[in-house]
């Protein structure tokens, strides 16, 4: 079983990509006999660009139907994903959104599946399980009064229509430097953050271990 988890930060060993690697785990706990093969994907060590609206992928009878015809440092990573057996996407939150790079990942693993017909099908090789993994400095409250869940459901609605509808975890008020006197950060209390991320993070981090447990299973 291949499990694939990307992460769509630029920190390779962040907030984003510590939570990441805890669904691996998770995944890897969950088949003991090591039939689980959960490897991370850094994102910003590959050098590619968003989905350039060829449509290479929807011309019938070409060589590259169903699939993205750009021919760079992501295109051999969109062919083995496309084979995996569940897939976990991880961002951090800029602007209420994803990264910019996972956003033009997404076009390119996503679009090429999607059919222009009337059902907008799908012809992904596999229905696989999917997650989406959110870190973000703000709180739930500031999340939900901001909406943040409505506007990433949409990317969610496209994977989980390609592949199989997702789950989804959100980890709140994050720790974000290493020392907060160093930045221009005042109107966050850096104890308080501090506090969140002994108390809060390692929950967080469990949480998504279940997850990636319960992709691995299909629980």
């Amino acid at each position: 079983m291949n499990i694939y988890a990307i992460n769509g930060s630029p920190r390779k060993s962040g907030n984003t990509a510590t939570v990441l690697e805890h669904a691996l785990a998770g995944a890897r706990s969950a088949h003991p006999e090591g039939m689980v093969n959960g490897s991370l994907i850094q994102l910003y060590e590959l050098n590619f660009h968003s989905c350039a609206s060829c449509f290479a992928c929807k011309r019938l009878n070409g060589p590259s139907y169903g699939r993205c015809g750009l021919r760079d440092s992501l295109w051999p990573v969109l062919d083995k994903l496309a084979r995996a057996d569940a897939l976990i996407f991880g961002s951090p939150i800029y602007f209420g959104g994803i990264s910019g790079l996972l956003r033009s990942f997404l076009e390119r693993l996503l679009f090429p599946f999607g059919v222009y017909d009337a059902a907008y099908s799908s012809i992904a090789p596999k229905k696989m399980p999917t997650a989406f993994i959110y870190t973000m400095n703000v709180t739930a409250e500031v999340m939900a009064a901001q909406g943040y869940a409505d506007l990433l459901r949409p990317m969610e609605r496209f994977a989980g229509n390609v592949f199989l509808p997702p789950r989804v975890l959100y980890v709140h008020d994050t720790y974000q430097f290493d020392d907060y006197s160093k930045y221009k950060a005042d109107r966050f209390s850096e104890a308080a953050k501090r506090k969140q991320w002994d108390d809060q993070f390692p929950l967080d981090c469990r949480r998504a271990f279940d997850l990636g447990a319960a992709l691995a299973t299909g629980a």
